[in-house]
């Protein structure tokens, strides 16, 4: 059972939801039309808001480098807006050839969200999680079609970053894959392919190495800056693991290692380090609050913080 995906339905403005809508309305190989859904009529306010602002700010860049005229621009961001309509009524999903999922990393929240999908939505629509640390199985188990449901995860700030980690489990039909696949390249982004396994490709080198940074620090081996500077000219990162740390937001590491250790207490690169812990209990969570292992002022980094 495949169809073409024309009618996206993105669950979730937020952070990575608004980025996703915007993607898909902006997609430079083919015209989708595409449903945000919120839970309230204030957030689907301010998820318009965030797209609107964003695809302004994106055109605005092309007319600063000559690639646009004002008026290509002002045409072009009309259009784009006019593929978008919202939604606070999960029926206005009901039609999607696609679905993506983009709400909080919470399976308390998601997998009832699942069920009720898998009853809503055609039965030629394929579900799909932004979801960047849990088991795509469950929510595939939870929709009822195993067969269609996919992980698709975009990273921050989706508008610029070009990966998505397309991710399949043991029961993903091969078709509906490389559908989800051909979609990511049709909005301009690259896929790449991976197994439902934990923190899938990215977050499974890069948590686990953040967290041995983390050690390091629990250890006394090393100062804070001496880490992070090491890596940025040793090994050529533009940032090193404790101030990237802080941007991805302390409590959002603490999360992902936290229910790695809970679900796979063999593995020994799953680990919880002290420091990681006493930030986050102490408020600390990184440049969102201003302190982590550094001190921030949006996105200007500062000096060390001391617990």
């Amino acid at each position: 059972m495949t169809t073409s995906i024309n009618k996206v339905g993105v669950i979730g403005l937020g952070l990575m939801g608004h980025g996703i809508v915007q993607a898909a309305s902006m997609a430079p190989g083919k015209r989708y039309e595409v449903v945000g859904l919120e839970a309230t009529e204030d957030a689907i306010g301010a998820g318009k808001g965030r797209i609107e602002a964003s695809i302004k700010r994106q055109l605005s860049r092309s007319v600063a480098r000559g690639k646009l005229t004002e008026a290509d621009a002002e045409s072009q961001g009309a259009d784009y807006l006019s593929r978008i309509s919202y939604t606070t009524d999960r029926a206005g999903l009901a039609d999607c050839d696609l679905v993506i999922e983009a709400i909080t990393e919470n399976p308390a929240i998601k997998l009832p969200l699942y069920t009720e999908l898998g009853l809503l939505t055609k039965p030629s629509c394929i579900l799909a999680s932004n979801t960047s640390s849990l088991k795509i199985a469950d929510m595939a188990g939870a929709s009822g079609r195993p067969d269609r449901v996919v992980g698709l995860h975009f990273f921050n700030p989706v508008q610029v970053m070009k990966l998505v980690e397309v991710v399949r489990t043991d029961a993903t039909d091969p078709a509906v894959f490389e559908q989800c696949r051909a979609f990511v390249n049709s909005i301009g982004k690259h896929p790449v392919s991976c197994k439902d396994t934990p923190g899938f490709i990215v977050n499974r080198l890069l948590v686990p190495a953040l967290a041995q940074a983390m050690l390091m620090v629990d250890r006394g081996d090393a100062s804070v800056e001496d880490i992070d500077k090491s890596m940025e000219l040793g090994a050529g990162h533009p940032m090193g693991p404790l101030a990237l740390a802080d941007y991805v937001g302390l409590d959002t590491c603490l999360f992902i290692l936290q229910g790695w250790v809970d679900n796979f207490p063999s593995e020994p690169a799953f680990v919880v380090p002290d420091c990681l812990r006493a930030m986050v209990d102490a408020g600390k969570l990184g440049r969102k609050s201003g302190e982590g292992f550094y001190k921030w002022e949006g996105d200007k980094r500062g000096p060390v913080s001391r617990l």
